[in-house]
């Protein structure tokens, strides 16, 4: 399993509609892939880190995460949306450790 998590800012104004049109589409779009598995949206509420927000989700495996990737609905949000309304971004990928 592989757990896909994106720490980001926006360019829009905290609260403001533009803000959340932006991930409420992005919930809409991106969670409903096959493959994407437990598709959340977090805020950010730590003054020590960087970030406002955060998107996760969990593939079964590599195969289902390179398909997300190609996806023509998650490749046009990356160029039509993210590429305009992301100010920076962190993104992590993590599998289990089991030592």
């Amino acid at each position: 399993m592989i757990q896909h998590t994106v720490v980001f800012t926006l360019v829009h104004e905290p609260g403001s509609p533009a803000e959340a049109e932006f991930l409420t589409t992005a919930r809409r779009d991106l969670g409903a892939l096959e493959g994407v598995g437990g598709f959340t949206v977090h805020r950010q509420v730590s003054v020590k880190s960087p970030g406002s927000w955060q998107f996760s989700m969990v593939f079964a495996d590599q195969e289902a995460y390179d398909a997300y990737d190609a996806h023509p609905v998650h490749r046009a949000f990356v160029a039509d949306r993210w590429a305009r309304e992301v100010a920076e971004f962190h993104e992590y990928d993590f599998v289990r450790w089991d030592g």
